[in-house]
């Protein structure tokens, strides 16, 4: 970033981190289990945000201005270079239930690594 190396945030307590996520464009047929997502975590995290870029989440995440991200339904062409990004800066990315991410999978979760298990269990 302008000459100076990134990395991810230091948080390690989910009840203190700020936390990122997007909304797919089939939000208004699944409404209902988007908010119910949405609940779980944000009653767990100090707060959440809604930024509207994929690949600008990811880069947050990676520079350490969130602890974490997730969001349903990302395009390849969505999630590939933040997740480059992300994984040079530190950090781990995942689907929901912490198996590999593989670009195009329904769910990606991406976090400072120091949260990680905790937003999988607040995902469930």
């Amino acid at each position: 970033m302008n000459g100076h190396s990134i990395e991810v945030s230091p948080t390690d307590q989910l009840n203190r981190s700020l936390i990122v996520t997007g909304f797919p464009y089939d939000r208004q047929q699944r409404a209902t289990e988007y908010a119910a997502t949405l609940g779980k975590v944000l009653a767990r995290v100090q707060g959440i945000r809604r930024l509207g870029a994929a690949t600008l989440d990811f880069c947050w995440v990676a520079a350490g201005r969130f602890d974490g991200y997730w969001e349903y339904g990302l395009g390849p062409w969505d999630a590939a270079a933040g997740v480059l990004i992300r994984a040079e800066a530190g950090g781990r990315t995942t689907d929901f239930e912490a198996g590999p991410y593989i670009l195009g999978s329904s769910t990606v979760l991406a976090t400072n690594g120091h949260i990680h298990g905790a937003m999988v269990e607040a995902l469930r």
